[in-house]
């Protein structure tokens, strides 16, 4: 079936389930609904109580993710569904321009189907199907129904980039290989220890092209389920055990250490525990690689766990901090992990920049070459968890990055909560 067809089922669904609730009274003043409804449909009356809530209690029952509106287009009421797949999105949702347009364009028994790209605080792409209804004499409310398109537009995206960074990042480590096989088979063909050392610098490029391949596709993935809440629960004790053993080879045979510092008694988050563990680890080898300096001093990596809220966060960085979405507000409780090192410390015009793909600090003396996909994956995990990531540095003194992962979710409505407010007719946050 067609993505199209199935759609339409959805919004047909929901009419005939609202319908089959109200359907005596509508047949009933049918004449007079219509003559009321005729007039500017932004002021029709709002319904009635108890009109909306038998329509509710059929609605809910429908499995998709489905909105009733006023005219206006203020949420009455979001399903569970709604609820499940868009959260606190739905506000910016139907105060998308596309969405007010077509639902203040609406008429008793007219629809509208739109496709809205939703970039705060994360990108998704909705489609939105609208229509109009009457439930009484000069009541009408708008049904919606929401379609995630978000996984297949990462996957078209994906597809894009992975095609223009693979063949920019590749093509360097690439073109030594070439040029080694080229030698082997020319001036080189009977010089063994030449050959030894032109295929000690191939593997090199190989590793390098292998790793570039395996942060590609977890960015990849990690962009595939970012729109997805995690629903897993998170022990910071736990995390920090997982750390230390799958940090352990990063830290054989080179010059750094890492400390811990985890207090008793912090409570567990909600998140996705392999995640929250990529995060650390990446940012511990970030330490690794450009902590040290050309003296290749030995390397101290911190690792700090506490229980605090964004506004303390805010307070302990510079002006060259990284916010994540929505740091408005900020009164959540939640764990923050903080990875310090002693290294040389990264200059302030580079902070605002060290999340883009491929990114890397000018003149850096780094003891291994990175993909520049490090942070970038960091990132895109602590948006999925509603986190917050800040950077402080100081040259010549190191470089402390800060992840904070909250407690819970937070919503802007009581699930499932009835709204009707009569004086606001203009379309308004469903806060």
């Amino acid at each position: 079936m067609s993505a199209i067809a199935a759609e339409n089922i959805v919004a047909a669904l929901g009419v005939l389930g609202a319908g089959a609730m109200g359907w005596r009274m509508i047949a009933s003043r049918r004449a007079a609904t219509m003559s009321v409804a005729g007039g500017d449909s932004v002021h029709a009356a709002p319904p009635s109580a108890d009109a909306l809530s038998r329509m509710i209690e059929t609605l809910d029952l429908v499995p998709a993710a489905v909105l009733v509106l006023d005219a206006g287009g203020r949420i009455l009421h979001a399903g569970p569904g709604a609820w499940e797949l868009f959260g606190d999105s739905l506000g910016a949702i139907v105060r998308h321009p596309a969405s007010l347009s077509a639902v203040l364009g609406l008429r008793d028994g007219d629809r509208a189907e739109v496709d809205m790209m939703l970039d705060v605080p994360i990108r998704r792409a909705v489609r939105g199907q609208f229509r109009r209804i009457s439930i009484g004499p000069g009541q009408s409310v708008v049904l919606a129904t929401l379609q995630d398109g978000s996984e297949r537009d990462a996957l078209e995206r994906m597809r894009t980039d992975f095609v223009a960074y693979a063949s920019h990042e590749l093509r360097t480590p690439l073109a030594a290989l070439t040029g080694f096989i080229e030698t082997l088979r020319g001036p080189a063909a009977d010089d063994p220890s030449a050959q030894q050392r032109f295929l000690e610098v191939m593997a090199g490029q190989a590793g390098r092209m292998q790793r570039l391949l395996d942060r590609l596709l977890m960015l990849s993935r990690v962009q595939m389920i970012e729109h997805r809440k995690p629903r897993g629960t998170v022990s910071p004790a736990a995390i920090v055990s997982r750390v230390r053993d799958e940090a352990m080879p990063l830290l054989e045979g080179g010059p750094a250490s890492l400390a811990v510092d985890l207090p008793a008694g912090l409570s567990d988050f909600a998140g996705d525990a392999d995640q929250v563990v990529q995060v650390l680890l990446n940012l511990i080898e970030n330490a690794i690689k450009y902590g040290s300096d050309e003296r290749d001093r030995a390397v101290t990596i911190g690792l700090r766990v506490r229980q605090t809220v964004p506004a303390a966060l805010m307070g302990v960085v510079g002006a060259g901090k990284i916010h994540g979405p929505g740091m408005e507000g900020g009164v959540r409780q939640g764990i923050a992990f903080t990875v310090t090192d002693n290294g040389p410390g990264i200059e302030a015009r580079h902070l605002p920049r060290l999340t883009e793909r491929f990114y890397r600090v000018e003149g850096s003396s780094a003891r291994r070459t990175g993909t520049g996909l490090g942070l970038a994956i960091v990132k895109h995990i602590i948006d999925r968890h509603d986190g917050r990531l800040t950077v402080e540095s100081r040259v010549g003194k190191g470089t402390a990055f800060t992840v904070w992962f909250p407690f819970g979710e937070v919503v802007s409505l009581k699930r499932h909560e009835t709204v009707i407010d009569t004086s606001c007719p203009q379309p308004a946050d469903p806060g």
